[in-house]
């Protein structure tokens, strides 16, 4: 066997191996999406993802709200004296967390409410590119009516701009888009006009970003998601915020 032969042998096998691992993840990923997809069918707002909580509690409550960015964010231990509640859920789009939000937020009768939501919306531009404009104005609205819901509660509101994205994977880049990076900003932008009486925006760019605008790798989980050494990063940003 020549050397040009085990050469193109080798290269083969690294092709099969390859192909193999990415037919591997998009089978993941298919049936990840076709899970979610059903479990939405089921429950198009996520209603029963948390139980109807509404006793009283003693201490001010702060409720982490949104989607699996928000799901995620284990909040800052150096709080005392608070009540802490998660009521993120994976996957949901603006529109799922705007109709669940009396239900999961507003019954809480918290006195903070940190809001984390809109990359699931922008993340569809690709598969519908003739739809982006509609896509973002609806992303902002209901961004929009999300904030001013919480300030109906009477709840001090803390709005995070949308997280930035990490490094782009090969395996996404064929149902990707440089649109989704250029929503985030627009979305982002209206996010900092929201701005007033007992409304915090936080940048969370100016913490988790590099100096190319995408997520510093020591933070990155993965593409779309931070890991708890960003969520720590956060914290420590934010802390001083979350006095009720």
């Amino acid at each position: 066997m020549n050397t040009l032969t085990k050469i193109a042998i080798v290269a083969l096998s690294f092709a099969l191996l390859a192909s193999a691992g990415l037919n591997v993840f998009l089978y993941q990923q298919g049936q990840k999406y076709y899970f979610l997809l059903n479990t939405t069918t089921l429950d198009p707002l996520g209603l029963n993802y948390y139980p109807n909580s509404t006793e009283k509690r003693h201490q001010p409550v702060i409720v982490f709200y949104g989607d699996s960015r928000a799901e995620s964010w284990q909040p800052p231990n150096q709080i005392k004296n608070i009540t802490i509640i998660n009521r993120g859920i994976g996957g949901q789009t603006t529109a799922q967390v705007l109709g669940r939000f009396q239900q999961h937020v507003a019954l809480l009768k918290p006195k903070i409410i940190v809001i984390q939501v809109g990359v699931n919306d922008l993340k569809a531009i690709p598969l519908f590119p003739g739809q982006k404009e509609a896509i973002i104005r609806n992303c902002q609205t209901n961004i929009g009516q999300i904030v001013q819901k919480s300030i109906d509660t009477g709840a001090k509101v803390v709005i995070t701009t949308i997280f930035p994205l990490g490094t782009l994977p090969i395996e996404r880049r064929p149902f990707w888009s440089d649109d989704v990076a250029i929503a985030i900003n627009d979305v982002n932008d209206y996010i900092k006009v929201l701005a007033r009486d007992r409304v915090i925006v936080f940048d969370s760019s100016q913490v988790l970003a590099n100096s190319q605008g995408i997520v510093d790798p020591k933070y990155s989980l993965d593409f779309l998601h931070i890991n708890s050494e960003g969520y720590g990063a956060l914290n420590k940003a934010i802390a001083g915020i979350l006095v009720p």
